[in-house]
């Protein structure tokens, strides 16, 4: 498959570097040469993505009520870089509850678990591009081994293409955090601009009415305005 598509270069100090000063696990888990060539034609072009059940975009239902937290809903929206939607593109996110604490056998942190909250959400875009998820807002944690440094509170995405082999990994912030200012990972993007793009937007029109705050956030594939990758 070709294309005689032209992609604007991306901006100097838009994306950040692989090996990042003050995010260690970077020195060892960067890639160390280059990206293998792509020779099949399902690295290409597989999977097909069905549509997940509607309660996979609701993260507070449990089974004995409501997970404990401020309840947010948020619009993620994928473009291309000249604004025009890409629906059918998989979204996936997942993040700590209101406790900082993560659904997962690796966060060994003394931190109490949400049995009402589930920890992760996927959507398939629809024709605007867009899926809602209802969650919380996480709450921020420490990072072991690293003399004081405290997550953000933060939500995970990624985004799948046409296939696996096209996915694209971020993560968004909430505008306003002290934290943002000292969080390795996101001042590891040198543009302030494109640190702006890793925010999430308030939005009244998408929350709901005294029971969750609204927010947008858009995926912007490649070119000019391109949301940095984090992970």
């Amino acid at each position: 498959m070709t294309t005689d598509k032209i992609y604007d270069p991306l901006p100097e100090g838009s994306q950040p570097k692989y090996k990042t000063a003050g995010y260690r696990r970077t020195g060892t888990l960067a890639p160390g040469g280059q990206m293998p060539p792509l020779r099949t034609l399902t690295e290409l072009t597989g999977p097909r993505f069905e549509a997940p059940p509607p309660e996979d975009q609701n993260l507070v239902a449990g089974v004995d009520g409501l997970a404990i937290g401020q309840l947010i809903r948020i619009v993620v929206r994928v473009v291309d870089e000249d604004d025009r939607p890409q629906p059918g593109a998989l979204i996936e996110l997942w993040q700590a509850n209101a406790a900082g604490k993560y659904q997962h056998p690796v966060d060994q942190r003394k931190a109490p678990i949400d049995g009402n909250f589930r920890s992760w959400g996927r959507g398939l875009a629809d024709d605007k591009g867009e899926v809602v998820f209802l969650t919380i807002r996480p709450g921020a944690y420490p990072v072991p081994n690293t003399d004081g440094w405290w997550r953000p509170p933060h939500i995970h995405v990624s985004a799948y293409g046409s296939s696996f082999v096209s996915r694209l990994v971020t993560q968004v912030y909430f505008p306003g955090d002290p934290l943002n200012e000292l969080d390795a990972i996101l001042q590891g993007v040198p543009d302030a601009k494109a640190r702006e793009r890793l925010m999430l937007v308030p939005d009244e029109s998408v929350g709901l009415h005294e029971e969750a705050l609204g927010y947008r956030f858009d995926l912007v594939l490649r070119g000019r305005a391109a949301t940095p990758l984090e992970n």
